[in-house]
């Protein structure tokens, strides 16, 4: 099925949510085979998020005082 559209937060985890049953039905999220389920959404994780635009790392990196 293919993965919505859209960048709101009930998207990216229905996309999750999508890619994480392909896995379960087939044991793989488009080319890969991830070897545990834990590993699977990790990488259901990246898809989504890649697929908005989005990055995992919400804050901002801080600045070391020198």
């Amino acid at each position: 099925m293919p993965l919505r559209k859209g960048s709101s937060r009930s998207v990216v985890s229905s996309n999750i949510k999508t890619l994480v049953d392909d896995w379960k039905k087939d044991g793989s999220i488009g080319t890969s085979h991830p070897p545990t389920k834990k590993k699977a959404i990790k990488q259901a994780v990246a898809i989504a998020l890649a697929k908005t635009g989005k990055s995992r790392n919400t804050q901002p990196r801080r600045r070391k005082a020198s």
